[in-house]
């Protein structure tokens, strides 16, 4: 089992991106915030205040980043512990100052909620908890026990209980809801970033393939004459040789040239010149977008075809690697949950291009169609779907991918199910599983009419 820390995508690694030096400037600026408060109150409201203690708070943040300055460097990422450290410090030197200036009395308290709303953001949820748990007991502390706010002539200034249980209740709910809510965002934002960028780097894959296909092929054309040539000479040397030795070598260089031819013929399969790859047949690109998923013990069948009313002569589409890898994700989607057989259908019109793919499985769960193509999509599995696929996490991303990549090109996705799930097996229709349209504009990804794939030119070099 692979340890989650080493995928680049997960909350535990991403809690180690923190820069000790982001959270150093963070705490400055709350040092000068502080002491600008401090000074504000002795001698522009002439408050009693315990400025010893309060100086001697404030001093304790300005040595502790002192020492994350000079002693660790400016580009160190901090742990999740060490975060959780420093993040404690803040709130407990906080709390410590709210002690000596009058509690709840004090407007400032509401700044408990910051260390708390950096964590929901950037940490892991029990850290959260655990800054969360401690910012309400303290907060609740000097609530109830602090030294009174004062002035010059000995009046405390103080609100009424029922504001400070109101002010009380406010930080609470702001603890939570607050923390709840940059949390949210963050883990929508941090999904959706991990997701483009596993997108992206399923369509560089897909493209370095479509690359060397192209260069596997432009080489087995070149090579295909002198191959032929060697061939031609070997066979006639067979022929005309009487030395059983020499007539021997011969043959095995006739023999090895068609090894040869048939190697690179076999690996030009994969590709052809860039020029040959710009368009090709819509049944083509399917089956090349299918290809991976034919021998997997699940029957596919295809269906191209146009429509009732539209054109006879299959459209010549664009051969993207955003449609090849977008339709491949989806089939193969179609096959891992399919009982026994999935249906490949393309229709065309004078103005369209539709392709579906169903299957006979189980269908979408109806708690999370309404969503489907949303990253890291998670939803509680039964056994049966555990032991009938145990390596599947449900996270969604295939479909995201899937998605994302043909919406580049224009397309449009629509996902649902092909029968009520609660038909028994006896009512439901041969397609009863899960089914994805996606349609096309013709204009976005063919040819026009008017447009004619001519001769290719002449074969380009090869870069050395």
């Amino acid at each position: 089992m692979p340890n989650r820390m080493n995928y680049p995508f997960a909350p535990e690694a991403r809690s180690h991106w923190i820069r000790l030096r982001t959270l150093v400037v963070l705490r400055w600026i709350a040092i000068s915030g502080q002491l600008i408060t401090i000074t504000v109150a002795q001698y522009a409201f002439a408050l009693n205040l315990q400025f010893g203690l309060c100086y001697l708070a404030v001093g304790a943040s300005v040595i502790s980043n002192l020492f994350a300055v000079y002693i660790f460097p400016e580009n160190k990422r901090l742990s999740e512990g060490e975060v959780v450290s420093m993040l404690l410090f803040d709130i407990s030197q906080l709390s410590f100052l709210l002690f000596l200036t009058g509690g709840l009395n004090n407007p400032f308290a509401l700044l408990i909620l910051a260390p708390v709303t950096i964590s929901a953001s950037a940490l892991q949820l029990r850290s959260t908890v655990l800054l969360g748990g401690v910012a309400f007991l303290l907060i609740t502390g000097v609530a109830i026990f602090n030294f009174p706010l004062t002035n010059r002539l000995g009046v405390v200034m103080d609100m009424p209980p029922d504001f400070l249980l109101g002010f009380w209740v406010a930080i609470v709910i702001g603890l939570v809801f607050i923390a709840g809510y940059a949390r949210r965002i963050s883990i929508e934002i941090n999904a959706m970033s991990d997701a483009i960028l596993a997108t992206q780097m399923a369509l560089e894959r897909e493209q370095k393939l479509t690359d060397l296909g192209g260069v596997v092929a432009a080489a087995a054309h070149e090579l295909g004459t002198p191959l032929a040539t060697i061939k031609l000479v070997s066979s006639e040397m067979y022929d005309e040789l009487e030395d059983p030795d020499q007539r021997a070598d011969a043959g095995l260089i006739r023999d090895q040239a068609d090894r040869c031819r048939d190697i690179l013929r076999s690996m030009g399969r994969a590709g052809k010149d860039d020029k040959h790859m710009q368009y090709a047949p819509l049944e083509t690109v399917i089956h090349e977008a299918a290809e991976p998923h034919t021998e997997r013990g699940k029957r596919v069948r295809f269906s191209i075809a146009p429509t009732l009313d539209g054109e006879s002569l299959q459209p010549q589409i664009k051969r993207q690697p955003e449609i090849i890898h977008g339709l491949r994700n989806l089939m193969q989607n179609a096959v891992d949950f399919a009982d026994s057989t999935v249906w490949v259908d393309a229709m065309w019109t004078s103005a369209s291009i539709r392709i579906r793919i169903s299957d006979d499985g189980q269908g979408y769960p109806a708690h999370v169609i309404g969503r489907l193509g949303d990253p890291f999509l998670r939803s509680r599995k039964s056994d049966s779907e555990v032991a009938k696929r145990p390596e599947y996490e449900g996270m969604g991303l295939g479909l995201f991918i899937a998605k994302t990549l043909l919406e580049r090109t224009g397309a449009e996705l629509t996902f649902y199910n092909g029968s009520d799930p609660f038909l028994n097996s006896e009512e439901r229709p041969d397609r009863s599983g899960a089914i994805v349209e996606v349609h096309w504009r013709r204009e976005r990804i063919a040819t026009r009419e008017d447009e004619k794939i001519g001769a290719l030119g002449l074969n380009q070099p090869l870069a050395p």
